[in-house]
């Protein structure tokens, strides 16, 4: 058995790994950045390794220094994670060329099931059903905007080395194409180091449909069943759940036996998930499910998966690893219950779902029964600009799926932070909404309906009228009316927004300057009203802002050149996303600051916007 393991990873899927091998009495060694210094996932290892600035390509994406940093501390063994190096064939290869333990697939299943188009090939020749495309090497726009149309739109551009939804584009028409195709492949460069895509037709109604495969060095293979992942925002995923709603035992037999062969196809070992797209058009069936790609680790929504088996899949990979067997054969595995999984992310639906960064003054979950938080962050810790915003993954376990989502709810609406703000809210939502009630889920869910969901809540009168009374002092006669019960309102500031209250209370003795006002997984702060608490531009002025920290990875335009509201001015990557502004009215570029490849600070002015008045003739 390995006795001592380094993650080359952070946050909450490091701080995951760290409880297992901890229960199992392998000692653990942390990474971390100079951004994570104070991360819990360094706080809660036996040991930390500092491995350089916060960047990722100079840090968590330099496999050099991880494997310097197991042989500096005597780990015996590398575990990945997801993301960063998790499926880099090269760095698994290195790992076991240093003679360490990689807690994964052999290289050579990396490299089969890691690009896209390659993979497909391979699963058509192993009998597993493929959707329509173009996977091949040329990469030319118009012969690839040719290929768009004999598939027939609408399609999808991706990146053959892509995941987690990054390096995706959906294109409904002709005219949309070139556009799609090259910031598609500016995303892929940049966050895979390949351009290369495949086009593929788009499933109009489509659910997202994986099922996690296990092998050992031993030729066994098991299926841990399915995951249902069709809740999704531009292509990531947003709620996750196990089993998949309207799955009979036929179709789930055919679709798990395909994930099997599938992953015999490559020799599989570890943690795997075969990921296919179903028509949700109707009811599921074999016929009409087919596979997308294989992730060759462990995912995000793993927790669903062991909820519902009682599995602990982070052990199985390290018992896999030490040369062990499977623990449990394919007949000793059943289904029990239903799972839900949130991903809790610190962002503000409200203004379209941009990063938030700070620190974490307050950090509280929501408990239920049958409930789970898995986390990489602390209350006091900092998010960073740096990486993926995740706060939490939020999941819960009923005996059907109704009792799990409702628990799922109610640890949501329970959870409060500050002054960052999250998707809470948006999450409560998404779970309340009909067809998602009733197991009538595709990705386009949120695309349809999603604004309503983003919408920024209010807190209730019942509790607004609470925290306002800590904020006054008691008055003699305060309200009094002849005759008539005592009422009184007062103005006050809800986030910087002028509010009127009433107030039934007495008031308070020592009133207090300030109160953190949470409900529904929202917080909000609300102050006595002063004239001068609420300032700054909007987007009457022209002035355009940067909406958060990031780099300019393109400027659309220059000084002095006519603009036409909506028009795209500049892209600005931030959190591993592209974010687009645009013109908010149509003028001219008065001033331009923004430069292509120059990192900027929040609230920077990046270019300024004036409308033309023509004057009347004479």
């Amino acid at each position: 058995m390995i006795g001592s393991l380094l993650i080359a990873n952070r946050g909450e899927i490091a701080c995951r790994v760290i409880r297992t091998a901890r229960q199992m009495g392998i000692r653990t060694v942390a990474v971390y950045s100079d951004a994570d210094a104070d991360a819990l996932h360094v706080r809660e290892a036996d040991e930390a390794v500092h491995i350089g600035p916060s960047a990722v390509r100079e840090s968590y994406l330099v496999g050099e220094k991880i494997i310097a940093a197991a042989r500096q501390t005597g780990a015996e063994a590398i575990h990945p994670g997801y993301g960063f190096l998790s499926e880099n064939a090269a760095f698994a290869q290195a790992v076991m060329d240093a003679g360490l333990v990689w807690v994964g697939p052999n290289p050579s299943s990396i490299t089969a099931m890691g690009l896209k188009d390659a993979a497909k090939t391979l699963m058509a020749e192993a009998g597993v059903p493929v959707t329509p495309g173009y996977m091949g090497e040329n990469q030319e726009p118009v012969f690839l905007a040719d290929e768009a149309e004999k598939i027939g739109y609408p399609v999808l551009i991706k990146a053959v080395a892509g995941g987690g939804g990054k390096g995706m584009r959906l294109v409904e028409a002709p005219e949309a194409f070139v556009d799609a195709l090259a910031s598609c492949k500016r995303e892929a460069a940049s966050s895979f180091g390949n351009d290369h895509v495949l086009i593929e037709k788009y499933i109009a109604s489509p659910r997202h449909i994986e099922v996690q495969v296990f092998g050992d060095s031993h030729g066994n293979v098991v299926h841990l069943f399915e995951r249902d992942c069709s809740l999704q925002r531009r292509h990531q995923k947003v709620i996750e759940e196990a089993p998949a709603p309207g799955m009979d035992p036929a179709t789930r037999e055919a679709l798990c036996a395909a994930a099997v062969r599938a992953a015999k196809a490559v020799d599989y070992i570890g943690a795997g998930t075969i990921e296919f797209i179903a028509d949700g058009s109707g009811q599921l069936s074999a016929d009409r499910i087919w596979f997308m790609e294989m992730n060759t680790r462990l995912q995000v929504e793993h927790p669903v998966t062991e909820e519902i088996t009682g599995v602990d899949l982070v052990e199985w990979q390290l018992l896999v690893a030490s040369g062990g067997k499977l623990p449990k054969s394919q007949e000793d595995l059943t289904i029990d219950g239903w799972a839900m999984e949130a991903r809790l992310y610190a962002e503000d639906p409200a203004k379209g779902f941009l990063p938030s960064i700070g620190k974490l003054e307050l950090l509280e979950f929501g408990d239920a029964e049958g409930g789970r938080i898995d986390t990489g962050v602390y209350e006091g810790a900092e998010v960073s600009p740096f990486y993926d915003p995740m706060i939490a993954k939020v999941i819960a376990w009923g005996e059907d799926r109704d009792e799990a989502r409702e628990r799922l709810g109610e640890m949501l609406e329970d959870t409060a932070v500050w002054p960052v703000r999250t998707n809470a809210s948006f999450l409560v939502k998404a779970l309340q909404h009909p067809d998602f009630a009733a197991g009538k889920v595709d990705t386009g869910l949120i695309g349809r309906d999603g604004e309503a969901m983003a919408e920024a809540p209010m807190p209730s009168d019942e509790v607004l009228e609470a925290a306002a009374n800590s904020l006054v002092p008691i008055t003699p006669l305060a309200g009094f009316r002849l005759n008539a019960a005592p009422a009184r309102a007062a103005w006050f500031s809800l986030d910087g927004e002028k509010v009127e209250i009433a107030l039934t209370g007495e008031g308070s003795e020592e009133p207090d300057e300030a109160v953190l006002v949470t409900e529904q997984g929202q917080a909000w702060l609300l102050t006595p009203w002063r004239r001068d608490g609420v300032h700054g531009g909007t987007d009457a002025s022209g002035a355009i802002l940067a909406p958060m920290p990031g780099k300019v990875i393109a400027v659309e335009v220059s000084a002095g050149q006519a603009v036409t509201k909506g028009q795209k001015l500049l892209t600005l990557e931030a959190m591993k996303m592209e974010h687009t502004l645009t013109a908010p009215f149509d003028g001219v570029v008065a001033e331009l600051d923004a430069v292509a490849g120059a990192q900027v600070q929040v609230d920077a002015l990046l270019a300024r916007i004036e409308e033309v008045i023509e004057e009347a003739p004479a």
